[in-house]
């Protein structure tokens, strides 16, 4: 017997910030322009231009600072909601650095790719809530020492975050739903293709598609900020293509 769809795996990416105003490394403009991402997000950066790193991270946290929260962002803290008063479930997994999925109201967020809105010192290791600049002179809450404060976020050659739960999570899933994402950034690039070889159906949202589309038995491709309370919409509504499925058993297949 079949049965709705419980455990919801979402991964999104820079796409669903978007029409919040933050752009994404592959916009032309802004700030990318002026600054190199693959330059300066590097640990070997911040050691030899601390100071540039910290102007491109100063730039990017007061646009998080200034940008709300989308009707996407939304649309998901009500998936969230919906899910678990019926008992289910939503693993909510973000490579956005930015704190918006938090302010639109969702409850738990797994940042892979670490926070903008903290700040770690690479002196003792503690990490705390950051909403102002960084610099050379900043001191450590912790420990007192100054210059050693960075961006509590992950690098590139760095190991993204939470990679056991986030796989324990994506094998649990009933459904996958990436939102927003390039799909070239691995290793959640790679999610999908988890997905598929465990029988879990999946569905990409995006304003294209992604590098890995041909990986996904389902697409929508609009602005989030329609597709995504879209699908949010039906799902609740049980009106979505393997949205009122069958259920995955213990073993990895499927229900009869």
């Amino acid at each position: 017997m079949s049965r709705p769809v419980a455990r919801v795996f979402v991964l999104t990416g820079a796409g669903i910030s978007a029409e919040s105003g933050l752009g994404t490394f592959r916009d032309p403009g802004g700030l990318w322009r002026r600054f190199d991402p693959m330059r300066l997000a590097t640990p070997e950066a911040f050691a030899r231009e601390p100071e540039e790193v910290h102007a491109f991270y100063n730039l990017r946290r007061q646009g998080v600072r200034e940008a709300a929260p989308n009707a996407a962002h939304a649309a998901l803290a009500r998936l969230e909601a919906g899910l678990a008063a019926r008992g289910g479930g939503l693993f909510l997994c973000t490579q956005n650095v930015d704190d918006l999925h938090e302010r639109a109201g969702s409850r738990s967020v797994v940042h892979m790719h670490g926070e903008l809105m903290r700040a770690r010192c690479t002196a003792c290791g503690a990490a705390t809530p950051w909403m102002e600049d960084l610099g050379l002179d900043t001191a450590c809450p912790a420990c007192g020492r100054r210059g050693g404060m960075r961006p509590d976020v992950v690098w590139f050659g760095e190991v993204p975050l939470h990679l056991d739960a986030i796989g324990d999570a994506l094998a649990a899933a009933d459904l996958f739903v990436a939102i927003g994402t390039s799909g070239a950034v691995y290793p959640a690039a790679g999610f999908v293709a988890q997905a598929r070889a465990a029988g879990i159906p999946t569905r990409e949202i995006n304003l294209a598609p992604s590098d890995t589309a041909g990986l996904f038995d389902e697409s929508s491709y609009g602005p989030a900020t329609r597709a995504v309370p879209d699908f949010v919409a039906a799902l609740l509504d049980n009106d979505l293509p393997g949205g009122d499925g069958p259920g995955r058993d213990r073993h990895g297949g499927r229900e009869a």
